[in-house]
């Protein structure tokens, strides 16, 4: 079975974008299913990690075709605000300039349903001879870049190929969404065309429970899947555990992902024990904000704060098996409970105990308790959480802190890549 994978984050991108198709790519072979991969040729990507480009497994086809992105005019005006706006962090965004606010309200109300949707037709026609010319009969779309579907709407409506489309994050309830500046008018025309691509695809698949509820909630004919990033099995020396009580949280700290009462607890600790204070060491890795740097800062971390910023994938990796404890930190807001980020799959197989702090009812808190890989807590809970620290750095000083992880079997890549294998060929 032939399938095409139209996606706009491929290999040299980094980030978390990139990884769940690549990885599926990577297995699609172990269940009978030859993937082809189309791409933009010139990409804008605000991350990029050339470690990715080795889990290519050979021979596979990658079709390219250019893409006008009009952030790359934007750039004239403000290098900084573009990147910015393209790499998603308005979503924590406390302070805009007005050079920020003049660009979101651009991106929102005039690249519908974003800056990508140049792509779509030239893609249609290119993908329309391609597919003809090939025999290839399933296509799966990948968003965001949420414009990326309307590419398998139109091939699906001008040629009839079966039409899957994945949904990494929502589209109109996504966080960011009401900092774009959108009219009501542009509002209604981003829940027009959700509906219709969730009403046309063959079959939609999502990544969190939440957002299937959602779905179908929109569309009661189209079956939606949940089929969850995850785990790879990755080729890495032993890694030992640090010798200091290493609190490590990896990829991004946005503005609206700053806990303060974590940071609170953990200030109180090394105020109230001399053995915390002598072991403790905050590691951040990625980007982090200014604001949520600037709450670090005043709650009096200062001092055990280590800030790597981004590091190469497989660093990333190493970096969780060698900390004591893991942090996962999401923005307290209903829309988001239903993020549940790759690295949380990741975080498991590292068998690192892990604190997430999140909004009430996050479908991360149930994999959490599920998988006894940690334990998760609201913002406001600031006993809980501190005494929780405790008790992991007293397994600590007694060298038994580890997590006792159980049934993450089935978010491997390979059983996730089977999973996706079987709703294809249905």
């Amino acid at each position: 079975m032939k399938v095409l994978i139209i996606t706009y984050y491929w290999p040299p991108a980094g980030g978390p974008g990139v990884q769940r198709w690549l990885k599926f790519v990577k297995y699609f072979r172990d269940f009978d299913i030859e993937p082809i991969v189309y791409v933009p040729k010139n990409p804008t990507y605000p991350i990029e990690d050339v470690s990715f480009l080795s889990e290519i497994p050979e021979g596979i086809e990658v079709l390219k075709q250019p893409i006008f992105e009009p952030y790359r005019f934007a750039q004239i005006f403000s290098k900084k605000e573009t990147k910015t706006i393209s790499k998603g962090i308005i979503a924590g965004a406390a302070k805009q300039s007005f050079a920020q606010r003049l660009l979101l309200y651009i991106r929102g109300n005039f690249f519908i349903p974003d800056a990508r949707k140049f792509w779509v037709k030239p893609s249609v026609r290119y993908l329309k001879k391609y597919l003809y010319e090939n025999t290839i009969d399933t296509i799966i779309t990948t968003g965001p870049p949420h414009s990326i579907h309307l590419i398998g709407k139109e091939l699906k409506k001008q040629i009839g190929v079966r039409w899957f489309a994945d949904f990494r994050d929502p589209w109109t309830t996504i966080g960011y969404h009401d900092k774009l500046k959108l009219t009501k008018r542009s509002m209604q025309k981003h829940i027009s065309m959700e509906k219709e691509v969730l009403s046309t695809a063959d079959h939609i698949i999502v990544t969190s429970f939440t957002t299937q509820k959602e779905f179908k909630a929109i569309t009661a004919d189209t079956p939606v899947s949940v089929i969850t990033n995850g785990y790879d099995i990755e080729s890495i020396p032993e890694t030992a555990l640090d010798t200091q009580f290493t609190i490590s949280h990896i990829g991004s700290l946005l503005s609206g992902r700053n806990p303060k009462n974590l940071w609170k607890a953990l200030y109180d600790l090394t105020r109230e024990n001399e053995a915390f204070s002598s072991a403790f060491r905050l590691q951040l890795v990625g980007a982090v904000s200014d604001d949520v740097l600037s709450s670090i800062q005043e709650a009096g971390l200062s001092d055990f704060l280590i800030h790597k910023g981004y590091v190469p994938h497989i660093d990333a990796i190493k970096i969780q098996r060698s900390s004591q404890v893991l942090l996962l930190i999401e923005i307290d807001s209903k829309d988001t409970q239903c993020i549940i980020p790759g690295k949380l799959f990741e975080y498991m197989v590292s068998k690192r105990p892990i604190i997430a702090v999140g909004p009430a009812d996050a479908d991360v808190s149930k994999l959490i308790f599920d998988t006894n890989s940690g334990y998760f807590f609201e913002y406001h809970e600031y006993e809980k959480i501190k005494m929780q620290l405790l008790q992991y750095f007293k397994q600590f000083q007694e060298q038994k802190l580890e997590s006792h992880v159980i049934g993450i079997e089935k978010y491997s890549r390979r059983s996730l890549t089977r999973e996706l294998a079987e709703v294809l060929k249905h």
